[in-house]
C-alpha cells in the first residue's frame, strides 16, 4: 500500500521512563505526530516503535534514536531500563537505509544552537561569549551531561560522554551522610545518585532513615518534589535543596572543565517542573562556589530549557542531516 511505503523520518528520544517518538517528512520539515510511550508498557524498543508506526500508518526510510545510555558499538543497552538491541538488526527489521543511534544528551546538545530565546529562562550570569564552548546537563530518570565545542569553521562538535556518573561532589555534613549511605548501598556514589529523579527519592529516603522521620507514604520523585514545594515535609524540602546544590556543583565543574563561557544549559524533566523556585534555589550559589574561580563562573549564564516538546527530537533530526 502506498500509505506504508518507506519515506520520511522516525525520530525518537528514549529515556528511562518514557520514549518520545515523532515523525518528520524530511530535512527542515516540522517535527510532528509526537507521542509519549511509557517504556514499562513495552517489552522492547522494537515493540514500542511498532506500536507507534502502526498507529501512524507510515514506514520511515531513515531514523534517528536518542538513547539515555552510552552508544559505543552495535549493541545498545539502556542504563536505567532493561531494553537492549542490535543497531544492525533494528535497521534491517525496520527496512531503513540509515539508522543513527546516539546518546540523548548528545542529541540535545545538537539542538541547542537552534532553540529560540522564548524556550530558555536565564538563571544568573551575564552574556554568553560568542563561539565559546557550551555546557549541558539535565536531570531526568538519570543525569545527562554533554556540551558543544566550536569546530573553528562556524559549526559545533557535540560531546558524547557519561558525566552524570562522576563521583558525587559532597561538600556539607548532610551531603556526606547521603554519600556514605549511597556508597554502602551501591559501592560508588555518583552525582546521578542524587541529581536525578531516582536520586530525589533515594536521598529523601536516606534523610528520613537518618533522622528517624516518617516518610508519610511519599514514594516517588514527583511526590518528594510536591511535598517540598508545598512545605509539607522538612526532609523533602532538604532533599530538593541538596538536589539543587549537587546539580549546581556538577554544572560548575562542567563549566570549568570545558571553559563554557558560551553558557550552560539545564535540560531534563526535573528542573523545568520546579518553575521559578529553581531560580532562587541553592543552584546558582553552588555553581559559583569554586574559590578563586568564583568570579569567572559568575559571568557564565545558565539557561533552563523550557521547550514544550523534547528538543532531543530536533537534535536527532540534526544528527540525520548533519545540521551542526
Amino acid at each position: 500500500m502506498s500509505s506504508l511505503s518507506n519515506h520520511g523520518r522516525l525520530l525518537a528520544d528514549v529515556g528511562g521512563t518514557n520514549a518520545r517518538m515523532a515523525w518528520q517528512d524530511g530535512p527542515g520539515a516540522p517535527i510532528e505526530h509526537i507521542e509519549i510511550l511509557p517504556v514499562a508498557q513495552h517489552a522492547s524498543l522494537q515493540s514500542a516503535i511498532d506500536v507507534y508506526l502502526k498507529q501512524l500508518g507510515r514506514r520511515p526510510a531513515v531514523a534517528a534514536i536518542a538513547m539515555a545510555n552510552p552508544v559505543t558499538g552495535d549493541h545498545v543497552q539502556m542504563t536505567n531500563h532493561d531494553w537492549s538491541f542490535s543497531q544492525a538488526a533494528l535497521r534491517e527489521t525496520l527496512g531503513l537505509s540509515t539508522l543513527r543511534v546516539l546518546n540523548d544528551f548528545t542529541a540535545l546538545a545538537l539542538a541547542l544552537p537552534h532553540l529560540p530565546a522564548s524556550e530558555l529562562r536565564q538563571v544568573g550570569g551575564n552574556a554568553a561569549v560568542p563561539n565559546a564552548a557550551i555546557g549541558l546537563l539535565g536531570a531526568g530518570t538519570g543525569l545527562g551531561v554533554s556540551g558543544l565545542l566550536p569546530d573553528g569553521a562556524g559549526g559545533w562538535v557535540p560531546i558524547a560522554g557519561e558525566g552524570g556518573h562522576v563521583t558525587l561532589p559532597a561538600s556539607t555534613a548532610r551531603e556526606r551522610v547521603v554519600m556514605d549511605a549511597l556508597i554502602a548501598r551501591h559501592g560508588h556514589a555518583s552525582a546521578e545518585r542524587v541529581a536525578s529523579g531516582t536520586g530525589l527519592l533515594e536521598t529523601f529516603q536516606i534523610l528520613c532513615e537518618t533522622d528517624g522521620v516518617d516518610p508519610l507514604h511519599i514514594d516517588s520523585a514527583a511526590e518528594v518534589t510536591e511535598a517540598a514545594l508545598q512545605g509539607q515535609h522538612a526532609q523533602a524540602l532538604e532533599t530538593l535543596h541538596i538536589f539543587c546544590d549537587v546539580l549546581g556543583a556538577v554544572a560548575g565543574n562542567l563549566a570549568l572543565t570545558l571553559g563554557a563561557r558560551g553558557g550552560v544549559y539545564v535540560g531534563g524533566g526535573v528542573v523545568p517542573r520546579l518553575g521559578t523556585w529553581f531560580d532562587t534555589s541553592p543552584f546558582r550559589e553552588r555553581f559559583e562556589a569554586k574559590g578563586r574561580f568564583g568570579p569567572y563562573l559568575g559571568e557564565i549564564p545558565v539557561w533552563v530549557i523550557t521547550s514544550p516538546q523534547s528538543p532531543a527530537l530536533l537534535g536527532a533530526a540534526c544528527a540525520l542531516d548533519a545540521r551542526t
